[in-house]
């Protein structure tokens, strides 16, 4: 359960709020009017808390919960306690998170400059901004109303920010616009120079990164991760996408909507990745590269080549799913047929 020390609830709620909120329908209307106080998980919920059943891993402790309400599956809601209000959902979990969200309200920017905070005279901030001590907003900057800008950011010469986004603590942010609701977690470093150069036996000459960052709306990009500015075209990082913590976005890269970026991902310049793709921990994309809408590359694989629609991928270098399950089988049964012809 939260810590009251850094988490508030806001209110206790009906259930009928609740499954209207969360698109949930309650299984026994008359207990619409039953009050829930908090959230908890199953295991540790008691009678004035509000739970739920996503994975039939759990339904053990389902069966045995304390909790006064729990949002389930219709095909699971009988394994409900007696003392425990069903809430049928198609998705227990983002109905859930909907309802968590009621208890759990994101806080307000508290309006106003911090110690220490240098804002340009010719910024422009939109109403209700919070800018935290020691951040500094440079020339010309434009940031939408409702933002808050973290302890000791730094937001460069000419970047644009939408409206109610939040800028992580010591964030930089320079070459960029950024749309709008976009998070932007600690130590984050958006429009850097792309890593450009021309090399011969004089050694190294810096290619000019001239393009920017553009980040679409309600996007994510997690603490410490890197996204670089295009060298001609711009980095465009897709409306909704999530972006974990410490990844690397090269020059150039297009981030189709919706995607999921998880941690310590390396995606090499210009390649191009579609709508609903996600790549899983430590995946490394090679350059100028193709992965296509709703594709899955599975933690850890280098993928080298170009990745079809819809495809599952694993691996170094990656390969479709089904042929690399087959050969880590082959090579496990002549691994052991090697060994039975030593013992014998």
């Amino acid at each position: 359960m939260a810590d009251p020390r850094f988490f508030s609830v806001a209110k206790p709620m009906r259930l009928a709020e609740l499954a209207r909120l969360s698109g949930a329908e309650l299984a026994d209307s008359s207990r619409g009017d039953v009050i829930v106080r908090d959230v908890a998980p199953l295991d540790a919920a008691g009678p004035d808390h509000l739970t739920f059943l996503d994975n039939r891993k759990y339904l053990d402790a389902f069966k045995t919960t304390r909790a006064g309400a729990c949002f389930v599956r219709a095909e699971m809601a009988e394994f409900a306690p007696s003392g425990t209000a069903v809430l049928v959902s198609l998705n227990p979990y983002k109905a859930y998170a909907l309802a968590a969200l009621a208890f759990y309200p994101e806080p307000a920017p508290m309006p106003g400059q911090g110690p220490g905070a240098v804002v340009d005279v010719s910024a422009s901030l939109g109403e209700g901004c919070e800018v935290g001590p020691y951040a500094v907003i440079g020339a010309h900057v434009k940031i939408g109303k409702g933002c808050r800008i973290g302890a000791g950011a730094v937001i460069c010469e000419g970047v644009e920010i939408g409206d109610n986004c939040d800028i992580g603590a010591r964030a930089y942010v320079t070459h960029s616009l950024i749309g709008n609701r976009v998070r932007l977690y600690p130590g984050a470093c958006i429009g850097r120079a792309g890593f450009g150069f021309a090399i011969d036996k004089t050694g190294f000459t810096a290619v000019p990164q001239l393009g920017r960052v553009i980040v679409e709306d309600d996007v994510e990009i997690g603490a410490n991760t890197t996204v670089d500015r295009g060298a001609g075209p711009d980095t465009i990082i897709g409306q909704g996408t999530r972006i974990d913590n410490l990844v690397q976005i090269g020059h150039n890269v297009r981030i189709g909507k919706y995607c999921v970026i998880v941690a310590q991902v390396g995606i090499s310049g210009s390649t191009q990745v579609g709508d609903f793709t996600m790549l899983g921990g430590q995946a490394g994309v090679a350059g100028h590269l193709k992965i296509g809408a709703g594709a899955k590359v599975a933690a850890q694989s280098g993928v080298m080549r170009d990745v079809p629609d819809g495809a599952e991928v694993v691996g170094f270098p990656a390969m479709p799913m089904r042929q690399y399950f087959r050969q880590t089988n082959y090579l496990a049964r002549m691994v052991a047929a090697k060994k039975g012809e030593k013992d014998d």
